[in-house]
C-alpha cells in the first residue's frame, strides 16, 4: 500500500517524523512507536488502512525523523511526550483519534489518554505495562532476569557500523523470543533513518534507552480507572521483557478493557498476527 512520509511541528516547536497510510479523510488511528515508528509493522498499518482508517505512525523525540537533541540527558518528561501525541492528533484531524502505543509508546499512550481525554476516542496498548522504568509494583511480573542477563552479556556492537548493529539487535531479539530475521530487517531500516551513528543516538533509536532517563512522575497507574474510552490490550504470551501478567493487569485496571493475548508472540507484533490485531482494533 502507498504511504507518505513527512514531518509535523507541534505548537511547542517539536518536530515529529510521521508516516501516513490510507485516506486522510478517514478516522485517524495514531500509532506511537517504542521509540521509532518502525516498532509498528507495515502489515498492521496496511491492514488498518484497508479497514477504512487513516493510519499515522510516528517517531518519539530522539528517534528517527523527530527532534533529536541529547539522548544522554533528555530535557523533557513523559508528560511532554504525551502532549506531543495529543498535539499531533489534533493537528491531523478535528475528530478524536484512536491512539495506540507499543512498548514504551504504550506508556506514552496511557498518559496521553489520561491527560488529554478529549483528543482520543479509543486506546490500544501493546506489549507494555502501567509503571515506568524502575521498581515494579508487587503485583506485576518483572523482566525475565535470565533473559536480561543473557541480553546484557551479548558483545556490544560497533555503533557506527550498520552490520554490527543489525546483528546485535537480531541476537537480542532471539533472546527475548522474537523473530531474529524480522528484527534484523527492522534494525537495518532504523539504522538508515537514524540521524547519526554516535552510541547514544543509535541506542536511543534501536533500544529506546533514552526512556530510562526521563522524568516519569507522577505515577499514573492509580488514574487508569478514570479512562472512559474503549480500550484493547494486546500482549504476547512469550514476552520476557514485559511478561504477560503486565498486560493482564492493564486489562484489569482499565474499565471495560479487552485483552488479546497473542499466543506465539513475544515483544513484537509478528506480521502473521497483523490481521488479527487489526480486526480487534477496528472494533473500537
Amino acid at each position: 500500500m502507498y504511504s507518505t512520509v513527512d514531518t509535523f511541528r507541534t505548537p511547542q516547536g517539536v518536530t515529529l517524523g510521521v508516516e501516513h497510510f490510507g485516506d486522510e479523510a478517514a478516522p485517524l488511528v495514531l500509532l506511537a512507536g517504542g521509540t521509532t515508528m518502525l516498532s509498528w509493522p507495515d502489515a498492521l498499518c496496511e491492514a488498518l488502512a484497508s479497514g477504512g482508517r487513516h493510519v499515522v505512525r510516528y517517531d518519539l523525540r530522539d528517534a528517527g525523523a523527530s527532534t533529536t537533541v541529547d539522548p544522554d540527558a533528555p530535557a523533557y518528561t513523559l508528560r511532554d511526550l504525551a502532549a506531543d501525541a495529543a498535539a499531533l492528533a489534533r493537528g491531523l484531524d478535528d475528530r478524536p483519534a484512536h491512539l495506540a502505543g507499543i512498548d514504551v509508546g504504550g506508556m506514552v499512550a496511557q498518559v496521553a489518554a489520561l491527560d488529554h481525554p478529549k483528543a482520543f476516542s479509543a486506546l490500544t496498548l501493546a506489549g507494555t505495562r502501567a509503571v515506568a522504568p524502575g521498581p515494579v509494583d508487587d503485583d506485576l511480573p518483572d523482566h525475565d532476569q535470565a533473559a536480561m542477563k543473557e541480553r546484557f552479556e551479548l558483545p556490544k556492537p560497533e555503533w557506527s557500523d550498520r552490520a554490527s548493529v543489525v546483528e546485535w539487535v537480531a541476537a537480542g531479539a532471539a533472546v527475548f523470543g522474537d523473530d531474529s530475521d524480522a528484527a534484523r530487517t527492522t534494525a537495518g531500516r532504523i539504522f538508515d533513518r537514524t540521524p547519526g551513528t554516535s552510541r547514544s543516538v543509535q541506542m536511543a533509536n534501536q533500544l529506546g534507552i533514552v526512556f530510562a532517563g526521563l522524568d516519569c512522575q507522577p505515577r499514573w497507574r492509580e488514574r487508569l480507572p478514570e479512562l472512559a474510552v474503549p480500550t484493547l490490550v494486546v500482549h504476547g504470551r512469550r514476552n520476557r521483557f514485559f511478561p504477560v501478567g503486565c498486560g493482564e493487569a492493564l486489562a484489569r485496571d482499565i474499565p471495560g478493557a479487552r485483552l488479546l493475548v497473542l499466543e506465539q508472540a513475544a515483544t513484537a507484533i509478528p506480521a502473521a498476527s497483523a490481521d488479527e490485531v487489526a480486526k480487534e482494533m477496528l472494533k473500537l
